[in-house]
């Protein structure tokens, strides 16, 4: 974990909220100078703390309307290659190595239901795969990028 002071803390705040945000008006709100923001935000990248800066873009307004969950079991001795091959499908946004019934949970988006059974059927041949759980998502309640700062 890395050390984060008052300053940082609401700079990371601020970035969320907007990362295109001149560090002058960063500067202003907090009371420090542009110079400040401008060293602590490079800190904060050196250390990993700001990972990159990206949009983000609404998936429906670029055809991407379906996403589906999809738990996967596999066979224990080929579960790192699966997650590296599993790495490179395009139409993964997510992999979360989970504890419990499953060895992992993706995030699909797609177009259609016709990509969704590809993507499925690419995933089943995987060599280690045992079996895959699919829930298509009907409507997002929360999808909440920002971290809290606290």
């Amino acid at each position: 974990m890395v050390e984060l002071n008052h300053i940082d803390k609401e700079i990371l705040k601020i970035l969320q909220e907007n990362c295109r945000i001149p560090f002058s008006e960063i500067a202003k709100r907090l009371g420090v100078s542009e110079a400040t923001v401008h060293l602590r935000v490079r800190k904060l990248r050196r250390n990993g703390v700001i990972r990159k800066f990206q949009a983000i873009i609404d998936p429906e307004k670029v055809g991407k309307t379906l996403t589906a969950i999809i738990a996967i079991r596999a066979e224990p001795r080929k579960y790192d290659s699966i997650l590296e091959r599993l790495k490179t499908m395009n139409s993964i946004c997510e992999i979360y190595d989970v504890t419990g019934d499953y060895y992992a949970i993706l995030k699909v988006r797609v177009g259609s239901r016709e990509e969704l059974a590809k993507v499925l059927d690419e995933i089943g041949k995987l060599d280690g795969v045992l079996n895959t759980t699919t829930m298509v998502v009907l409507r997002v309640i929360k999808e909440d990028y920002t971290i809290p700062i606290e």
